[in-house]
């Protein structure tokens, strides 16, 4: 059978994107196109009736929106959810609809125009703005405006969904996404949109498999037409052929044989045949991951990635909405650990604010932005103090490559403290302070940063990247990004050895964690703890079950003595085989 990429590289009726919720689908697609909204810009003779109809408009649409903020709590996580309370809240503004009125009373023009001209002016400032959560949050604008102005025109909202059908839209609105769902949407593609849309973020939510930003897709998908939607890769085949049908209907059944008998791994802990245990934990990027993590038998959270708070809200969290969160996130994990990771700003993550650099990943990033933004960096940091009081949370700081930037970002947090201790504020005063291993720097010198800190963390995604000088973005090298590499395994291999003398310990995270295929090796180097994608952890756990740790560590050996990626690769190929593990990457 063909692989995957033989699959994708020969297909001619394809469409790429960007994966913005797993999963895969095979189903009809219903071709979503919203009427487009004809401005009337007329003079107007009765100023108070028209201000009056305004005032009923916006009325009918907070109504609306609410109903949409009851249906979305009763389906996802009520943070989630709350997308829409900001929606009415802007409904609310009284500065916004202060100037509208003000607007209609001496240009007496109709409220639609007014409407649609005032609130533009704010989305064309968020456009301006190179950040793409920006640019996201322009788009929910557009919903907001385009629903006053529906109803101050009296019309409604209208769709012929049936059930079981792939959304295909140029874009969709967080209400759009919400309502269509209840016609037990099976996908959703469109060709706007990022990982950060709201559309994307309750796809997520909802799980259900979407691949956004493809750019082409309505005009290159007709209405009725059969696709398959690759959530996990990001790609969508147009009228699939024989060959394309049975390679993704064998991928389907793969996925549901994987996922029988695992419910029986859910409360044991990962152990090796001969009884070795590894401790897997969650890596998670918003609250509302949290039901996942808890089915998944997960033994607290790895990696809490704060950046994306950011990327939902659109702004920086202030000291008591950040303290919430971590809040409820220590209490529903407790008594596990939840290590909590500082803003990993820069790169391709949240860019700060609208500055600019010619080459953004060897620029400032993590630490760095922090450091050089304290105000930013003690708000945090008193935040996740406030949020220890139970002792089961620990702190991380991203992108650390000098022992400077550890000793002055000890230097903050000790200043954090006082400042609370002043205030007479309960926090954990031994809250354990990490770092992620994700420069050469700081594998190359990962005892001596271990001695100043209470443990270590690889993250393998940039460690990689910064490993092999290669952008793992860029599709002409990707070839070249290689997790097996033997500069990669022997790197890991560096880090945990020189990471146990100093007596600290070291778990791992990133993609490699995630990557099932590369759980035995992992393990033989000595790694104790992963931290990886929920879904994955009952998958691990069988996996582990089936290896004994002498086993392991025979395989890591051997693969440190290889010359080549693929050499490596086979290797473990070979001990899934004689040790009848289902062969598997990234569960699919």
């Amino acid at each position: 059978m063909k692989s995957f990429k033989q699959i994708f590289n020969e297909a001619e009726n394809k469409i790429a994107g960007i994966a913005a919720a797993p999963g895969i689908v095979i189903s009809k697609v219903y071709l979503f196109t919203k009427e487009k909204i004809k401005i009337n810009d007329g003079e107007i003779t009765d100023i108070e009736e028209a201000v009056s109809n305004l005032y009923e408009a916006i009325e009918k649409s907070k109504k609306e929106l609410n109903k949409i903020f009851s249906i979305a709590k009763e389906k996802m996580e009520e943070t989630r959810a709350a997308i829409f309370e900001a929606q009415v809240m802007i409904l609310d503004d009284p500065i916004l609809i202060e100037n509208i009125i003000k607007r209609i009373r001496s240009e007496k023009r109709q409220p639609e125009y007014i409407v649609h001209d005032e609130i533009s002016k704010y989305q064309d400032l968020m456009r301006m703005s190179h950040e793409s959560y920006m640019s996201e949050r322009a788009q929910d604008i557009e919903d907001i405006k385009n629903r006053i102005i529906r109803n101050l025109q009296k019309r409604r909202w209208k769709s012929k969904i049936t059930n079981d059908l792939i959304v295909v839209s140029d874009s969709l609105t967080p209400a759009d996404t919400i309502l269509l769902s209840r016609c037990n949407v099976k996908g959703f593609v469109t060709d706007h949109g990022g990982l950060t849309s709201h559309a994307a973020i309750i796809s997520r939510s909802l799980n259900i498999p979407a691949v956004v930003g493809t750019h082409n897709a309505t005009s290159t998908i007709k209405d009725g037409d059969n696709i398959i939607v690759d959530g996990f890769h990001g790609y969508i085949l147009i009228n699939p052929n024989d060959e394309q049908l049975k390679f993704f209907k064998k991928k389907l059944e793969h996925l549901i044989e994987l996922r029988k008998g695992l419910e029986e791994f859910k409360d044991k802990p990962a152990l090796t045949n001969d009884g070795h245990e590894i401790q897997l934990m969650a890596n998670v990027d918003v609250t509302g991951e949290m039901d996942i993590v808890i089915s998944s038998g997960a033994k607290g959270i790895g990696l809490y990635r704060t950046e994306q708070i950011i990327e939902e809200l659109g702004e920086f969290p202030g000291e008591q909405e950040q303290t919430t969160i971590y809040s409820k996130l220590s209490s529903r994990i407790y008594p596990d650990n939840i290590i909590i990771r500082a803003f990993d700003i820069g790169g391709d993550k949240v860019k700060f604010l609208n500055f600019e650099e010619p080459n953004p990943f060897l620029g400032m990033r993590g630490i760095r932005v922090l450091l050089e933004n304290k105000l930013i960096f003690k708000t945090q940091i008193r935040a996740v103090l406030k949020a220890s009081k139970d002792k089961n949370v620990q702190f991380m700081l991203p992108m650390v490559s000098t022992i400077s930037e550890i000793r002055k970002s000890k230097e903050i947090i000790d200043e954090c403290k006082r400042e609370l201790k002043s205030d007479k504020i309960p926090f954990d005063k031994q809250m354990k302070i990490g770092i992620m291993v994700e420069v050469p720097s700081a594998a190359v010198m990962a005892r001596e940063f271990a001695l100043e800190v209470d443990f270590l963390s690889i993250g393998t995604n940039d460690l990689i990247q910064y490993l092999m000088a290669v952008d793992r973005g860029n599709d002409f090298v990707s070839d070249l990004y290689q997790e097996f590499s033997p500069a990669v395994v022997r790197t890991i291999s560096h880090i945990v050895i020189e990471a146990k003398k100093a007596g600290k310990p070291v778990s791992l995270c990133g993609e490699m964690a995630g990557d099932t295929l590369a759980i035995p090796l992992l393990v033989g180097l000595g790694i104790n703890s992963l931290s990886l994608s929920p879904a994955t952890i009952p998958y691990a756990k069988r996996i582990i079950s089936k290896f004994s740790f002498e086993k392991a560590q025979e395989l890591s050996n051997d693969c440190l003595n290889s010359l080549t990626e693929t050499e490596i690769q086979h290797k473990i190929e070979h001990f899934f085989k004689i040790h009848d593990i289902t062969r598997t990457r990234n569960i699919i």
